[in-house]
């Protein structure tokens, strides 16, 4: 039979080449769409950060009581950060100034800002970027906008970047707005891509 398949009828025998998969239609329209989605919301980060309950209990022997702690409450504190993200990691955090009015002026230049930005980090998306914000400005760089979920566990923000980001900063203390900035700087820079890709394709199951 092989004689006959090699000499008489010329044909070779192939074996397929591996590859890491092989890319439907449907993936490579979500890979396109992760290549191209910017997702953005603001959160508020406090100087002190009390420990959770669970994160303060203590192994004691048979008998042995635990010591008291005073109640901790979050210092009054805090400062509001924006931070722009995608799959490939962070794209530009911004810090709102103390006693800075949150209105649509400071939103149009923060997304002026953030133009300039992502024309320098991501110059293939130029044009793209989702969320919303003054449309007007949105609509003046031509940014493709989708519509903002109404349920948490559909924000990618809220369903997986700051809940991590506040774990970060549970039982740890704060004196200046430099050392709040430095921290998160740090937290977000010890990650790689795959971090924050991993984190927006949990949006299949959310």
């Amino acid at each position: 039979m092989i004689p006959i398949l090699h000499e008489q009828l010329d044909m070779k025998k192939l074996s397929a080449r591996w590859v890491p998969r092989l890319l439907t239609v449907d993936h490579k329209r979500d890979h396109e769409f992760l290549r191209r989605f910017i997702t953005v919301d603001e959160t508020w980060i406090h100087y002190f950060t009390p420990e959770t309950k669970e994160q303060s209990k203590q192994w004691t022997s048979p008998g042995e009581t635990v010591s008291k702690k005073a109640k901790t409450v979050k210092l009054a504190g805090k400062m509001m950060a924006t931070v722009f993200w995608d799959a490939r990691g962070i794209i530009h955090i911004d810090y709102l100034p103390s006693k800075q009015m949150i209105n649509g002026n400071y939103y149009c230049g923060l997304i002026g800002r953030f133009n300039n930005i992502l024309k320098k980090k991501r110059s293939h998306l130029t044009k793209k970027v989702v969320h919303t914000c003054p449309v007007t400005k949105f609509n003046e760089f031509r940014y493709e906008l989708l519509p903002q979920p109404y349920l948490p566990n559909l924000v990618p923000c809220d369903y997986f970047l700051f809940p991590n980001l506040k774990k970060w900063f549970e039982g740890k203390r704060f004196t200046t707005r430099e050392q709040l900035i430095a921290e998160t700087e740090v937290y977000f820079e010890g990650f790689d891509k795959s971090y924050y890709s991993d984190g927006l394709k949990k949006l299949e199951n959310h």
